[in-house]
């Protein structure tokens, strides 16, 4: 099966007062596509995520999910369907990891608890969670909150995987743990626009790296050639300052 696109950016601009952020974005994420998006602070990455995800309102362009007008569509049904990890993992505290990874699917995707209980189960067990299903969000390292945020997302059975630089409130040896539960999801298909300070995940995990600066897109390519053969000035000054 050719791949399709699930999510088509079409000339996003997004200015906070006077303060342009996104200039005329436009790309497409094809199903199965791991991408990395990479550039300084303030490049207009997060931004960019946050708009897709409309947690900021665009001023500008459209958002198509499948093809259709994604400002359209029930809200809460396209959360679901296009997800997001924050850096901040954005859990409930009063709640049980069990019960975070329960929520949303009762609610938005209306299962029963049986049938929620057993998903957000068989997701806590594939990012190494289930033993701490008991366990409040007080009670977690960093890296196993992050965790328990992945597996609550992919419980709703996303289309689409928005990661907002999630290793960068973690501990460095935390990194490593969230980082190869993405590499395993990457491994089995699911489609992810990842915003990221990790180069290695960048290089290694992507098939395609795009280099953010100044609210733009300077570059869109394949990993091997972002970081071999970068066309512009800007993308080798990045990489220079940060592969040092």
């Amino acid at each position: 099966m050719a791949d399709h696109s699930v999510l088509d950016i079409v000339h996003l601009k997004k200015s906070f007062g006077d303060h342009e952020v996104l200039r005329d974005i436009s790309f497409s994420v094809n199903s199965g596509d791991v991408i990395s998006v990479i550039g300084s602070s303030g490049s207009g990455k997060s931004t960019l995520l946050r708009c897709i995800n409309f947690l900021e309102d665009p001023t500008n362009g459209q958002i198509l999910y499948q093809g259709k007008d994604a400002e359209k569509l029930n809200r809460a049904v396209y959360h679901s369907k296009v997800g997001m990890v924050f850096q901040s993992f954005n859990l409930f505290a009063n709640m049980t990891v069990l019960g975070n990874c329960v929520t949303g699917q009762k609610l938005v995707l209306k299962r029963n608890a049986k049938e929620a209980e057993e998903k957000a189960l068989y997701f806590l067990e594939k990012v190494g969670m289930a033993p701490y299903r008991n366990a409040r969000p007080a009670q977690l390292s960093g890296g196993q909150k992050q965790r328990v945020a992945i597996a609550r997302a992919l419980a709703m059975d996303p289309e689409v995987l928005l990661f907002d630089e999630p290793t960068s409130a973690l501990d460095p040896e935390m990194v490593g743990e969230v980082l190869s539960v993405m590499k395993d999801l990457a491994e089995g298909g699911l489609t992810m626009l990842v915003v990221t300070h990790e180069m290695g995940f960048a290089r290694d995990v992507s098939n395609r790296v795009i280099f953010m600066d100044g609210g733009v897109i300077v570059e869109d390519a394949a990993p091997q050639e972002i970081f071999t053969a970068p066309k512009h000035p800007r993308t080798r000054e990045f990489l220079s300052r940060v592969l040092g």
